[in-house]
């Protein structure tokens, strides 16, 4: 099971709630096209499911980068 996961911004925070807007940031996400490698923890996910209409995932594993 990786214990990363590769997170990547597609679509604009333009128009949304100011909570969404809060959670890529903390997420890492600034704009279209960002990719961040974060820690596979149930904050992250949680982070995650409330942007999963802006965001694309996928497991991330160094070994197959």
């Amino acid at each position: 099971m990786a214990t990363h996961i590769k997170i990547k911004q597609i679509r604009s925070a333009i128009g949304r709630p100011d909570i969404q807007r809060q959670t890529l940031l903390g997420l890492g996400l600034t704009h279209n096209g960002r990719v961040r490698i974060l820690k596979d923890t149930p904050e992250i996910r949680g982070m995650i499911r409330k942007v999963s209409h802006l965001v694309e995932i996928e497991p991330y594993d160094k070994e197959g980068e």
